[in-house]
């Protein structure tokens, strides 16, 4: 009985240990970093939304691992991001997040907003909340949840829910840095709202990860010149114009 107790007194430390050595080498791994290049074939229509062409942010990639044993490991964060409504906007315009991600939208205008997304993603409509309040949306399947409010039409955005808890957003730059990513083969993913599907898809590839190779090849993604901000509202509806500040009086 003695000696038992003396095994496990030494093993419980030797485990301890071996535990951390495995928590030390998987925060040790060196980030993916993915440079992506925004391609633009023909000019913009015109009355198309102006990007300044020095500006490559907002570029969401995504590594879903190949092969056996890759299944996604959820995200151990705590922190709940969100997206603020101010100054008549999201903010961060864009936000990426893992499937079963909580997101807070706190309402930091002096005035009423309704967020509501009807597309692919996640549909929810949170009806009016006042200035100082905040509601919150459970992404629990993935997809692109297009963001929009039913009373200022000039306010849009996105959240991006991916199956993997390797995904990474470009900087104005166009850099993309994917923290604590194992080494394998990965089916690289692209989403950025300028793009069609069809490029979208294209651009995606194959990649493998090793100590050696972090850094995948640049990716190229198209832009849609006939991309538009133009929606309607939650009823599928125009927005009414709001009424003028300085009305018309007849005698």
């Amino acid at each position: 009985m003695l000696r038992a107790k003396q095994l496990w007194q030494v093993a419980v430390p030797v485990l301890a240990c071996l535990g951390a050595c495995v928590l030390l080498a998987q925060t040790s791994l060196a980030p993916v970093l993915v440079r992506v290049e925004i391609v633009s074939p023909q000019p913009a229509k015109k009355g198309a939304p102006p990007r300044d062409p020095a500006d490559a942010s907002n570029i969401v990639i995504w590594l879903s691992p190949l092969g056996a044993g890759s299944a996604n490991s959820p995200s151990s964060s705590s922190y709940t991001p969100h997206i603020t409504q101010i100054n008549k906007s999201f903010d961060p315009h864009v936000l990426v997040i893992q499937v079963g991600t909580p997101v807070q939208f706190p309402n930091k205008d002096p005035f009423l907003h309704n967020v509501f997304s009807l597309f692919d993603g996640k549909r929810f409509d949170l009806g009016f909340y006042e200035a100082g309040s905040s509601k919150t949306v459970h992404f629990d399947r993935p997809g692109v949840s297009y963001l929009f409010c039913n009373i200022h039409p000039e306010m849009s955005g996105a959240v991006v829910a991916v199956d993997t808890p390797y995904f990474g957003i470009s900087d104005r730059n166009g850099r993309v840095s994917i923290a604590n990513v194992p080494d394998g083969r990965y089916q690289l993913n692209v989403w950025y709202e300028r793009s069609l599907p069809e490029d979208l898809k294209s651009a995606g590839r194959v990649v493998t990860i090793s100590d050696s190779a972090r850094s995948p090849d640049a990716v190229r993604v198209t832009e849609n010149p006939n991309f538009s901000l133009e929606h309607k509202n939650k009823y599928g509806q125009d927005y009414v114009p709001p009424a003028s500040s300085n009305p018309v009086y007849h005698p």
